[in-house]
């Protein structure tokens, strides 16, 4: 268990939050900040691992083909720098699963598959809940909200300020 990691939220993290479903290419929006922000987390050493929550593959709304299209404009935005993906194509009103955030089952996985440090590693989302299976494993969060009312996590206003704050740590 040597390896660092960032793990990281999709939507509202890593692409812009649109207050529905992201699924079609021309929608998913990745920020000019993404791209200068993981080559930093990468070059400083650290696994970068999205965990994502994607109800709408149960919902019936968009397929698992539609995500991974936009996972692979994702990663080419990215400059390839993405690890690994990990998604749960689950919803509570249709499917349970313990790899849906809040569920731990995703974050473990790739612990495991990539031996990495908890007790080294953080998890930067845009809700609360991307941050509490990161918190019961050990892992440190930073909460993205412009009101920065983050409770027991760090928090911070953006990706950037996020990896600031992490490589400053």
């Amino acid at each position: 268990m040597n390896n660092l990691c960032i793990f990281l939220d999709r939507d509202g993290v890593l692409n812009q939050e649109r207050g529905e479903y992201t699924y079609k290419v021309d929608d998913f929006i990745v920020p000019e900040e993404v791209f200068p922000c993981l080559q930093k987390l990468k070059n400083a050493g650290f696994l970068l691992i999205v965990i994502t929550n994607q109800g709408g593959i149960a919902k019936r709304i968009y397929t698992k083909s539609d995500m991974h299209n936009c996972h692979l404009k994702l990663q080419k935005e990215a400059g390839g720098l993405i690890d690994a993906i990990y998604y749960s194509p689950y919803h509570p009103d249709y499917t349970n699963s313990l790899g849906r955030k809040p569920g731990t089952l995703l974050f473990e996985r790739a612990i495991g598959k990539y031996h990495i440090n908890p007790a080294k590693s953080w998890m930067i989302g845009d809700q609360i809940r991307d941050l509490q299976p990161a918190e019961k494993l050990g892992i440190n969060g930073i909460l993205i909200n412009d009101k920065l009312d983050a409770q027991s996590y760090f928090a911070a206003k953006s990706l950037t300020d996020a990896t600031d704050f992490i490589l400053n740590f």
